[in-house]
């Protein structure tokens, strides 16, 4: 049986000064352990816990971000399937905009450095290519529903 995990996909908007629009920057957290790789925040569902709930719970404990301080995207939903340390895994994750660009972040333990980033340096940063392609899904999701 797969593991089953969850996660955000963190964003914010920085406006770009003289150009008068906003650029998308992802967040990303680097593993303390293993191979120190790069994601956004996720971890396994608790017993009784949804989907989202863990989603949520997981931002709030490796970022330091509560469920307060940001708005859900609705619509976007991808779902992940690898293999990690020999194991399947699924890992489910939403499109989350940070309300507050200057956005408080503070680590747990489970993690030792973060960056806010654009798409092409999230997407080098991000070694597997199951999660590139989630940064690219949920960017262009963010580029076709803009107002």
């Amino acid at each position: 049986m797969a593991l089953r995990a969850c996660g955000l996909i963190i964003f914010r908007r920085r406006l770009i000064p003289k150009v008068d629009s906003a650029a998308i920057e992802f967040l990303l957290l680097q593993a303390s352990d293993g191979i120190h790789h790069w994601t956004p925040p996720k971890g396994h569902v608790e017993p009784g816990e949804s989907d989202l709930e863990t989603a949520l719970r997981e931002t709030q404990e490796e970022a330091g971000i509560e469920a307060s301080q940001l708005t859900i995207i609705e619509g976007f939903r991808r779902e992940l399937n690898y293999v990690a340390r020999e194991k399947p895994k699924i890992v489910i994750y939403w499109l989350a905009e940070v309300k507050d660009c200057d956005v408080e972040v503070r680590l747990s333990h489970e993690h030792q450095a973060y960056r806010w980033l654009g798409l092409e340096d999230a997407c080098q940063l991000a070694q597997f290519e199951e999660m590139k392609a989630a940064l690219q899904e949920g960017h262009q999701f963010l580029c076709s529903t803009a107002t």
